[in-house]
């Protein structure tokens, strides 16, 4: 439980202010009284109103959800350690090793602010969304602008949530269907989850939703499928940018769940040229 005294608020000016704006991704802009961030700057970060993180910061509101608490450590770019006290001065119970962790660790952080070339995420053991960087919005659309049911993967994959847009498509090509090799893939990852974390009731009830609402998962599941990720071209038709072919790549970190996709393409090549138009665009919605 919070102490009568305001921890949490304490806790919270204590590491804006020791946050530079160039370490989340940055350009400092106006006279700055201090080095750290702005109130408005870590409430973009996290998704959560400038209001509410006064009254956070203040006191005058103490008990966060665990995904407001989650949020804010990825944004000030905490450690375990510290995200541990972040939970506890907010009253949470600090997450165990048997659910899936949404921790990002700061030097994951690090890479997809500083990679600002391509569009980067960061996606957890469930396929959850928790991190991006400024490309992956020009190229996605802005993940804060949805639900956040609706930055699940497994749910945009098998039943279409209509908020992932561009839609984005695997490439055909001739060695079987990138779809569903992608599928397998996907519900061999949430397996594996279900395994490792036997104590998340968040994702039992994930793999009980999509499996009532999407018979081709529901088969992919029964059936024991297994799969894995491989390099994949992806088709992405974009309102501003129009169609462009990308290098998809999925990478791993060491002692983690966390999946890391990347998007890239081929330098001089007409899609690269698209990718430095939505970079523009990233820059000019940052500024």
């Amino acid at each position: 439980m919070p102490s009568t005294e305001n921890d949490l608020g304490n806790l919270l000016r204590a590491w804006r202010d020791r946050r530079a704006p160039a370490d989340v991704g940055l350009q400092a802009y106006g006279r700055r009284r201090a080095r750290g961030l702005r109130r408005e700057e870590l409430a973009a970060l996290a998704g959560v109103s400038v209001d509410y993180l006064v009254r956070l910061e203040q006191g005058r509101s103490r008990r966060p959800g665990p995904q407001v608490v989650a949020a804010l450590a990825r944004a000030l770019q905490l450690d375990e350690r510290e995200a541990a006290v972040l939970h506890q001065a907010a009253g949470l119970p600090v997450p165990s090793g048997r659910t899936v962790s949404v921790h990002v660790p700061p030097g994951v952080q690090r890479l997809i602010t500083r990679m600002v070339d391509y569009p980067v995420a960061v996606f957890a053991a469930d396929w959850t969304l928790i991190a991006w960087n400024a490309m992956w919005s020009a190229l996605i659309g802005d993940p804060h602008q949805r639900p956040l049911a609706d930055r699940n993967l497994i749910r945009a994959t098998f039943y279409g949530s209509a908020a992932w847009t561009p839609i984005v498509r695997i490439d055909d090509s001739a060695d079987g269907s990138p779809d569903e090799k992608e599928q397998g893939a996907l519900v061999a990852d949430l397996r594996h989850a279900v395994t490792t974390y036997p104590d998340d009731e968040t994702l039992r009830a994930l793999v009980a939703e999509v499996r009532a609402a999407s018979p081709p998962f529901r088969e992919l599941w029964d059936s024991g499928a297994a799969g894995r990720h491989t390099s994949t071209r992806k088709l992405v038709q974009h309102p501003l940018a129009g169609e462009l072919v990308l290098d998809c790549d999925v990478l791993t970190t060491p002692n983690s769940d966390l999946k890391i996709i990347l998007y890239t393409a081929a330098a001089d090549s007409r899609d690269s040229e698209r990718l430095d138009f939505l970079r523009v665009s990233a820059v000019h919605s940052v500024t």
